[in-house]
């Protein structure tokens, strides 16, 4: 998919380079906006690129613009799309929106049959869900995996969905689900 001045596609093996800049800016964001977004450790980002489960945003002159990728859950019943990142030079341009269709369209593609869910408190990847088809739901209809809970521990909100049972939190949770659409 092309866009201007970026590429996003599919993420491979020479896109490891990128990973150290990608887990970086993550932890940047979620302290500037003080929000809940996840660490991302590097092993992690290089673990999703090499399953093929990663899309990323290159600049027409080889520069890391964005990121994000797939996790599935309870035997491919379940399916995230988690970790978008956009790169402070090209926010606002249309890449978490290109990133947000192609790691959907990759999600679709890998597991025609799971219910996909994504995690935010930001209202523009709320926008971005709800045109895709995604609708919000409470947490008992994602997945149970501890695993995927694990992941919130790094969260400045963790304490906020823990004392809720993991109820809620600051986060929407939304779901596509393929039998609806």
């Amino acid at each position: 998919m092309e866009n201007n001045s970026f590429i996003v596609r599919l993420a491979t093996p020479d896109d490891d380079i990128y990973a150290q800049q990608i887990s970086e800016e993550t932890e940047r964001s979620a302290i500037a906006r003080g929000s809940g977004i996840s660490k991302r450790p590097v092993n992690s980002i290089i673990e999703k690129i090499h399953g093929g489960k990663a899309v990323v945003a290159v600049s027409d002159n080889g520069q890391w613009a964005g990121f994000s990728y797939i996790e599935e859950w309870e035997d491919g019943k379940f399916v995230s799309n988690s970790g978008l990142i956009v790169s402070p030079e090209y926010r606002q341009l249309g890449v978490a929106a290109a990133i947000k269709e192609e790691i959907f369209r990759l999600s679709r593609e890998k597991y025609p049959d799971a219910q996909i869910f994504s995690i935010t408190s930001g209202l523009a990847i709320m926008k971005l869900n709800t045109r895709l088809g995604f609708e919000p739901v409470t947490y008992s209809e994602i997945t149970t995996d501890e695993h995927f809970w694990e992941g919130c521990k790094s969260c400045v909100n963790h304490n906020i969905l823990e004392g809720k049972c993991r109820c809620n939190c600051l986060c929407t949770a939304m779901l596509f689900n393929p039998s609806k659409n």
